[in-house]
């Protein structure tokens, strides 16, 4: 992609995953990145899955405090951002009517509020250096409706909202574009699905398979990059075909 050589990049939840994927990429890009994540193995393991990372931070994007140090390191490391990548994000599978306070709030404060803490952060540089590119993980969960993922589908709508009132107010010196990823194989999806569940959900999305990571993350470096210059505010599906045809490919 044209643009990436040299451009510092924040990735969160950038350890494992979409987020892991992506960071590899950017790195891949001749980009200068630094993973923000919640695990600590996967923190400190990151540099051995992902040759060439400027450095792998723990941070609950939840807390504001956390978020502050750790924008604060990426500055001393980086000595500004270019890009976020806002993709830290949790899902609880349950039912609507057994979803507990604590799993609501929770699911709520990494999925939405974590962007909005990151984002701020992360415009608050890029306005003091005239540009930048914030991308948020949002999902098709947030545009239509999941059984069993009320929280997590709040979440995302949210996070789409976000991202198009942040595209309104930081252009045009800063992009903003939300990513709404399908059925993506990752270790969450792997630890919340059975094999069976797996294979039936394959069978209803047109292509006939889950997104890999890597899928996602090159949208990413599209956006991120110089031929995606003239996407702001977009909200942007990357599914196979499971939305194309509403309830055709939903059981």
């Amino acid at each position: 992609m044209r643009g990436l050589q040299g451009k510092r990049v924040v990735v969160t939840g950038g350890t494992s995953g979409i987020g892991e994927a992506t960071s590899r990429r950017f790195v891949e890009e001749g980009a200068r990145v630094v993973a923000i994540a919640v695990g600590e193995r996967e923190v400190e393991s990151a540099h051995e899955r992902i040759p060439g990372l400027e450095a792998a931070l723990l941070c609950d994007v939840a807390d504001e405090t956390q978020a502050d140090r750790a924008f604060a390191r990426v500055h001393e490391l980086l000595g500004g951002l270019d890009v976020l990548v806002a993709n830290a994000g949790i899902s609880v599978r349950r039912p609507f009517l057994e979803i507990r306070e604590e799993d609501w709030r929770r699911v709520l404060d990494v999925n939405l509020t974590g962007v909005f803490h990151c984002a701020q952060r992360a415009a608050r540089r890029m306005r003091d250096t005239g540009s930048g590119v914030i991308l948020v993980t949002a999902s098709t969960n947030g545009l239509v409706g999941h059984p069993c993922y009320a929280d997590y589908n709040a979440s995302k709508a949210g996070v789409i909202s976000l991202a198009r009132t942040m595209a309104l107010e930081l252009a045009p010196a800063i992009r903003v574009n939300a990513v709404c990823p399908g059925y993506v194989l990752t270790p969450m999806q792997e630890a919340e699905y059975t094999p069976e569940m797996l294979a039936a959900t394959d069978a209803k999305i047109p292509l006939g398979r889950h997104a890999r990571p890597e899928e996602i993350a090159g949208l990413f470096a599209f956006l991120a990059s110089d031929e995606g210059a003239y996407l702001t505010g977009a909200t942007i599906s990357m599914d196979g075909g499971e939305t194309a045809g509403g309830l055709a490919s939903r059981g």
